[in-house]
């Protein structure tokens, strides 16, 4: 896989994500930026899809979680913070609040436990009742 296009494809996808959320349905421009993140997603998921699946099905078992693992895309979060680019330009992002895929799993009754995609570097983050925890997966 190639790790470095990976995290270019997935940050466009988020900024996507961040411009959409900036705009209301009523704006004329939310239903072509909706449908360039939804080819986006298709391409990504056409192009990664197989080996990022593989990847999570790694996770869940070490979740030990009986959950259906989901296209990538459906792990990215509905709102990224973007933190200052680092010395090269790169920016990287947070992730606050119940974001991403819940996972069902008895390691952790009673929490809410989700699985989100963050880019910069590309990583599965484990978060647990809205707090960001652990990097389950990173792309190097």
């Amino acid at each position: 896989m190639d790790f470095r296009k990976l995290d270019q494809d997935l940050s466009v996808l988020v900024e996507k994500k961040i411009a959409l959320s900036k705009i209301s349905y009523a704006d004329a421009a939310y239903d072509d930026i909706e449908e360039e993140l939804h080819d986006l997603e298709d391409d990504f998921n056409e192009e990664f899809g197989d080996e990022l699946e593989s990847i999570l099905e790694k996770i869940y078992n070490q979740l030990k979680s009986d959950n259906d693992v989901l296209l990538p895309t459906a792990y990215l979060a509905n709102n990224y913070s973007p933190l200052a680019p680092d010395s090269f330009g790169k920016v990287t992002y947070e992730v606050k609040g119940k974001e991403g895929v819940p996972i069902e799993s008895e390691q952790f009754d009673k929490m809410d436990v989700r699985l989100v995609f963050v880019p910069n570097p590309a990583r599965f983050v484990l978060q647990i009742n809205g707090k960001s925890m652990k990097d389950l997966w990173v792309g190097r």
